[in-house]
């Protein structure tokens, strides 16, 4: 009987050793709590982005200032946003490569998302170079405080994203991202999608509705 004992003691501490030993701290949803947290601030930022949606739509009709028709590049804007939504797909192939244990093809993709992203961003940074040069600053009107705010504001969020990407392609290459912490790029690519989809409805809004 002491042995019996002894032997699951012994198994016991092994797994608790093991290197891929990892703990569900899981919540009454069934989900763990940072993934639930996660879920609550992409629901708050739901509710800013909403904010900012609604007062840019109140503020779309320029009383001064060149107009959105007169300085929109819709092409030019349709092609940024469709780099950024490719990024989406990379994400879940980063997501489903760590799930299958390929840390190389992970770093690939992460490093693919990171770089649509960035390409956005330097769209969006050109074509706020272009509108400003063309009369249209921050403080010129109503309309265009909330435009850049309303664009800027989501500019900055990709950023992060970015941020929070080259951060887990940097702990994969240290070792530090095992397959067991699959759950981490999963919360990343949560965010990741969330960014993507307020763009569609911003480019709706902002640049498809007269």
């Amino acid at each position: 009987m002491a042995n019996a004992v002894q032997a699951h003691e012994s198994v016991a501490q092994a797994d608790a050793h093991a290197p891929h030993a990892h703990i569900q701290h899981d919540t009454n949803t069934g989900i763990s709590n940072t993934k639930l947290g996660m879920w609550l601030f992409l629901a708050s930022e739901c509710l800013l982005f909403g904010g900012l949606i609604t007062t840019y739509l109140l503020y779309k009709h320029p009383l001064e200032g060149p107009t959105p028709k007169e300085i929109f590049d819709i092409p030019f804007t349709s092609t940024s946003s469709f780099v950024l939504l490719m990024s989406s797909l990379t994400m879940v192939l980063a997501v489903s490569a760590i799930e299958r244990g390929d840390h190389q093809r992970l770093r690939i993709w992460l490093g693919a998302t990171a770089l649509l992203g960035a390409t956005f961003i330097s769209g969006q940074i050109y074509e706020f170079t272009v509108f400003v040069r063309e009369g249209l600053g921050f403080t010129t009107s109503r309309f265009s405080s909330a435009f850049y705010t309303l664009t800027g504001f989501h500019g900055v969020h990709v950023t992060v994203g970015i941020v929070m990407l080259m951060s887990l392609v940097l702990l994969s290459l240290r070792g530090k991202l095992p397959e067991h912490r699959a759950e981490t790029v999963e919360i990343v690519g949560l965010y990741w999608h969330f960014v993507d989809v307020v763009w569609i409805f911003i480019f709706a809004v902002v640049y498809l509705i007269p």
